[in-house]
């Protein structure tokens, strides 16, 4: 079996608009077949990575391939052999989900028409392909958006937060037809916010402030990023028990969650002493386990939370 190949190389990326630094020299590598994720709050530099990917911002330190093509010099190389669903995905409303589709595949030069219906059929478009874009619920415009981004058969594809403003289900049926796209041989790059999104890719990187703060697999970055253990504690009074969590030192971050505490404690800390310490500040404390890291979880210890 073949090694699979980066598609995307990145070293020391770095965009700045004036004073403010966009992008703060990101180096990381995406290999054929992926689905990485590209995870971090609003504001943290994802959506400038992907336009100096796609050769549309040229990076102001730092060198970048795209499909072996350097996105400074050969940006026109690079795009059509893309595909690119950006946040706010440009459909025309008064044209059919059909002649949108037949549309952009006229853009990229796709004269099929057996592709355009090959796509509709795989994406569930087919049986509402005469209805009018404007009339479709937003997770079936994105399902639209995402067929348009594949039609000329690109070998990978950004997906600038393509699940943005839905409800949990639609999410997920996105994410299926994701993975449906990578089973042909399509390479995704997803950025996204929300933090159990993140568990469906193969590789997820942690972007905070620009920064690229680690990058591998889920479960290796719960395994390894933590600076300690994580747990759940029920105790009342429960602001009470959070405010005196919040003040020990080897308590790196006391959280509430719904009915509990959430807390990441140095690896020392046992639940015994804990349970003793807590009663002794007149705290009732109903039960201490051991909690099951998240990806949230490592993104606040990595960008601060937990150090």
């Amino acid at each position: 079996m073949s090694t699979p190949q980066p598609v995307v190389i990145a070293r020391d990326l770095t965009k700045r608009f004036g004073d403010f630094v966009a992008v703060d020299h990101v180096s990381f590598q995406v290999y054929e077949g992926e689905v990485v994720g590209y995870l971090g709050p609003n504001g943290s530099g994802k959506t400038t990575t992907i336009r100096m990917l796609l050769g549309l911002l040229l990076p102001s330190e730092g060198e970048a391939r795209v499909l072996g093509y350097d996105v400074r010099t050969q940006a026109e190389a690079i795009r059509p052999r893309v595909g690119y669903m950006s946040q706010r995905f440009a459909l025309y409303d008064e044209l059919t989900v059909w002649e949108n589709m037949t549309f952009y595949a006229g853009v990229y030069g796709v004269r099929e028409g057996k592709r355009v219906e090959e796509v509709a059929r795989a994406l569930g478009l087919w049986r509402i392909r005469n209805l009018q874009a404007r009339v479709l619920p937003t997770g079936w415009r994105q399902r639209l958006a995402l067929a348009t981004a594949v039609l000329h058969r690109p070998r990978l594809i950004f997906l600038d937060e393509p699940t943005s403003g839905v409800d949990p289900p639609t999410r997920r049926a996105f994410w299926d037809l994701i993975y449906q796209l990578v089973e042909q041989g399509i390479t995704a790059f997803v950025t996204t916010h929300y933090m159990d999104e993140a568990e469906y890719c193969h590789r997820v990187g942690i972007m905070h402030q620009g920064r690229l703060l680690a990058m591998d697999a889920p479960s290796r970055l719960k395994e390894e990023a933590l600076p300690g253990r994580v747990w759940d504690v029920w105790a009342r009074p429960l602001l009470r028990a959070l405010e005196a969590l919040e003040a020990r030192e080897d308590v790196l971050r006391a959280v509430l969650a719904r009915d509990h505490i959430r807390i990441l404690t140095r690896p020392e800390v046992h639940p015994r002493g804990l349970r003793r310490w807590m009663q002794g500040q007149g705290l009732q404390v109903a039960r201490i386990q051991p909690g099951d890291p998240t990806l949230e979880d490592v993104f606040l210890a990595l960008a601060g939370g937990g150090s």
